[in-house]
Formats: structure tokens, sequence, C-alpha cells
């Protein structure tokens, strides 16, 4: 939205020249002492006088309302409910972030008690029980979703410790809610994992912002324009890069469909995107969810077999027929457990 324009305040003629004081020096005997009349302020100063007033006023109300706000510990769901993406389908649900799987208050879960090591950390290293590979688990509110489960999967390695940094609602279409790029630049250097597992689409079926500078020739243009298309990829691909970059493995976990057409539709649009930029990175690990929770047909499937019994189970969430549940949550985090473990294998864990 363009910025409101103010009225510019009048200025008065300006070949107006202002009458000379009269003299102020002590008058000498005999003469008359007049008093000065003082001049009245002209239009210009009184405007400015009640706009540095008003000012002040503002400046004491929004101080008012920060102390309000502080002693009723207004939280940061409630404070970041203002610019969420408007998607014309929301999917997150969700409402937590997790730091090594435990329920935490912080977006900036898995950096913000992690310091930045003062020597390059060892990626290629061998995993042990006394030195664990570090698994770091990104993403939006699927990414919280499946922290709980993976970490189940991953401890019964016994070689890795698993941190988790989620975002409810977020993606790459919209940095002005949430930019990614940025926050990662910052925590990925602090955290130092060994592998990281990275969730993102789930909020991205939307156009990107007509005001975003950083989209490009993108900017206003819907999903499924090639605009929207060359712009998700190059997003995808910078943070496939950085992601897997200095010898850390990148497990990137693909979007599922949903039972909504409409975003089913968008959705396709971004897994097909998505393996575009995998095609590209043959070093990023894909676990793909699209193929493993759809019918045989390609279709929506709220029950799919579960490769661990093979028995066939419902795994979607009622709610938004998008999300998945408790046991399609332990499928997927079977699935990225075993891309994780094929890492730790390649690196030398004894498993």
């Amino acid at each position: 939205m363009d910025p409101q324009r103010h009225p510019r305040l009048p200025v008065g003629n300006s070949s107006a020249r202002p009458t000379q004081a009269p003299s102020r020096g002590p008058a000498r005997p005999g003469q008359a002492v007049h008093p000065v009349r003082r001049r009245r302020p002209s239009r210009r100063t009184f405007l400015i006088r009640r706009l540095i007033a008003l000012g002040v006023v503002v400046a004491v109300v929004v101080g008012l309302v920060s102390v309000v706000k502080s002693a009723f510990g207004e939280d940061e769901s409630q404070a970041s409910s203002v610019g969420e993406p408007n998607a014309s389908v929301a999917v997150d649900q969700s409402s937590s972030t997790v730091a090594s799987s435990a329920p935490a208050e912080s977006t900036v879960a898995a950096a913000s008690t992690a310091s930045v090591p003062a020597t390059p950390v060892d990626t290629n290293r061998t995993p042990t029980a006394g030195d664990p590979a570090r698994v770091l688990l990104v993403g939006d509110s699927e990414a919280g979703g499946l922290s709980p489960f993976l970490s189940t999967v991953l401890d019964a390695t016994g070689v890795t410790k698993l941190s988790t940094d989620y975002k409810v609602s977020s993606g790459l279409v919209r940095p002005d809610f949430y930019d990614w790029p940025a926050h990662l630049r910052e925590t990925v250097p602090a955290v130092a994992p060994d592998v990281v597992v990275a969730l993102f689409g789930g909020n991205d079926g939307q156009s990107f912002l007509g005001s975003d500078a950083t989209a490009g020739a993108a900017a206003g243009k819907a999903v499924d324009t090639p605009e929207w298309r060359a712009e998700y990829g190059r997003r995808v691909g910078e943070v496939m890069d950085f992601l897997s970059a200095d010898g850390r493995t990148l497990v990137w976990v693909g979007v599922p469909n949903a039972e909504d057409e409409r975003l089913t539709a968008s959705l396709n649009v971004q897994n097909q995107v998505v393996k575009e930029q995998i095609a590209s990175h043959p070093n990023v690990l894909f676990v793909d969810s699209w193929y493993h929770f759809t019918g045989i047909d390609g279709s929506f499937a709220p029950l799919i077999m579960d490769p661990r019994d093979s028995e066939f189970k419902p795994v979607r969430s009622e709610t938004d027929g998008f999300h998945l549940n408790t046991v399609g949550e332990e499928i997927l985090a079977y699935y990225v457990g075993q891309a994780v473990t094929t890492d730790l294998r390649a690196r030398g864990a004894a498993l």
C-alpha cells in the first residue's frame, strides 16, 4: 500500500518582508518610552507548533499502550497474527515453536541458547553417542508437527541430537511476514548442523505481493504463471544452496496434496517447481510426500498403507484435510528418518 500523503503546510507569501522591530535600546532623557508590541506568530509557525504538540501526545499514547500490553503479557502468536499472510486457503493450525524436541515460546528456538562456534565445525566427522550428529528441522507448522515423531525415530539411532525451529503460517512467498533466508543466515551458523531437514510450502500457494521489491517480474503474479514459477524456483534454489553448503546434508520434504481441489492445484505447482530444483541439486535428499500420501490413482487419500506393518490407516487431520494426524506424522517421520540414517551411515556411523 502506498504511504499516505500529508498536505503541505502553507508557507505564506515569499515576497513579503517582515516589518523591522523597533529599537529596544535605552531611551534618551525626555523621550517617551512606548511598550514594544509582540508580533503574533505566523500561520506557518502556528501550524508547526500544533504538529509538534500532536506528536508529543501521540508519543505519550503509544507509550501507555506499550505499558498496558506488557502488563497483560500479550504473547507473540497474538502479535504476529496482524502480519500473517492473507492466503486464500489457510492450512497452518499449530501455534508453538519447538527446540530440541521440547515446547518453547521463542520463534528462534534452535538459536536462542546456542552460540556461534569460535572455530569452524567439522561436519564430516563420524557421528557417535559421545559426539552425535546435529540435526536441525526448519519450516512451517508441518515441521512443528513432525518434530516429536522425528525425534523418536532419530533417538533410536543413539547418534543424533535434534533441534527444531519453525514458524506458523510462514513460507518463502511472504518475506514481509517472515524472512526465512535472513533468519537461516543467523541461526544455521549458531546451531552448526550436520543435517538440515526443511519443510516449506503449505503456505506458499499465493501470489507474490505487488509491493515486494524482491519478487522482480513475479510481483503481483498468481500461482502457475511463468513469472511465479521462475521466482519461486529461484527462492527455493537459493535456500537449498545455503542449507546444503559447508558439508551439511539437506533433506527437503515436499508437500502432500490436500482434500480441497483448489489448494491441491496450487500445491501441485509448488511440488513441480521443487522437483525441478531437486533435479539441479543432486546432493539434496528428497522425501516425496506427494507420492507417499496419495492414492494409487494419484488422488487425495485419507487412508494409506503404513510401511511399518502394511496396514491401511487414516493419516489426515479431520480439521482441514491437509495436515497429517498422529499416524500420518509417524509415517512421515519414518521416511524422513530413513533419509537421515542413510546420511549417517555414509558418515561412518555404526547403525
